[in-house]
């Protein structure tokens, strides 16, 4: 029985996770964000297979980028846990022509009973839906840690009855208007940290300052590299041509005999030769 709580993702490999496999709409991992376009007359969302369970659960979510109304007059950005019954769903709705954030609980698509509040771009950035096995609530929050109810509800029976059939669906829609887009990040976690992969090269994509530990083993010309804002400790070993250089510190050797020998034994600051020039 998978709960949504177990569901995590921070969108910082570039890379759709197979847990939005039934994405739709031309979505993308772009930027570190859950990007989802709206096109006039078209839906888009980031969605789960039919996997998954509210029962006992939360999940939250950063409401990353909101889209403009432009000339709409149904321009939303939703954040919904459906029921495998079409129209029944519970969740939030960012009206972007109204500027409300609606807290519903849908059946036939729609729930009369609805709490709507004014939107907050900062106390509201991020959303929270949870259940305990009596209610269900709607909570918001400026920074992921302290949280606000806006809305309790009584436990639809409809989500302990769907267990293992729900799924998370977050989408968009514009009925006119300019294409743009709108963004989640952070589905429940606050971390934002770096995904690394790399052999020589690589990259890492944080803003935050990372340690990076690279060894290249080269013939003809080789480097070792790292793309962001790190302190790299290089080991290199080359015949002919060579370069050891960080994005901090770039030192070139330019072009070497190839009967020379180098010898790099701590964090690079300049080439050491072992015997004189000839």
């Amino acid at each position: 029985m998978p709960l949504l709580t177990a569901l995590q993702d921070n969108f910082n490999d570039g890379i759709i996770s197979a847990n939005w496999g039934d994405s739709y709409g031309g979505v993308t991992e772009t930027g570190g964000q859950a990007r989802v376009p709206l096109v006039a007359g078209a839906y888009a969302g980031y969605q789960t297979g039919r996997a998954w369970t509210l029962a006992g659960a939360s999940i939250f979510l950063k409401l990353a980028v909101r889209p403009a109304a432009s000339t709409g007059t149904d321009v939303s950005q939703n954040f919904m846990v459906t029921s495998a019954t079409a129209g029944t769903a519970i969740g939030f709705k960012y009206n972007a022509v109204t500027a409300k954030l609606r807290m519903q609980a849908n059946v036939a698509y729609y729930d009369g009973a609805a709490v709507e509040i004014t939107y907050d771009p900062v106390a509201h950035l991020w959303l929270r839906l949870r259940e305990d096995g009596t209610n269900v609530y709607w909570d918001t929050s400026p920074n992921g840690s302290t949280w606000t109810n806006r809305r309790t509800l009584a436990t639809p029976a409809w989500i302990p009855a769907a267990v293992d059939t729900c799924a998370l669906d977050l989408f968009c829609y514009r009925d006119a208007g300019v294409t743009d887009y709108g963004a989640y990040d952070n589905v429940n976690t606050l971390s934002d940290g770096a995904v690394a992969t790399a052999t020589g090269s690589g990259t890492m994509t944080t803003t935050a300052t990372g340690t990076a530990r690279r060894i290249a083993t080269v013939t003809g010309t080789g480097a070792a590299d790292t793309d962001s804002s790190v302190t790299a400790l290089a080991v290199y070993n080359a015949a002919g041509h060579g370069s050891v250089d960080t994005d901090a510190t770039a030192t070139a050797g330019g072009t070497d005999h190839n009967d020379i020998d180098f010898t790099l034994g701590r964090p690079y600051s300049g080439w050491v030769v072992s015997r004189p020039w000839r």
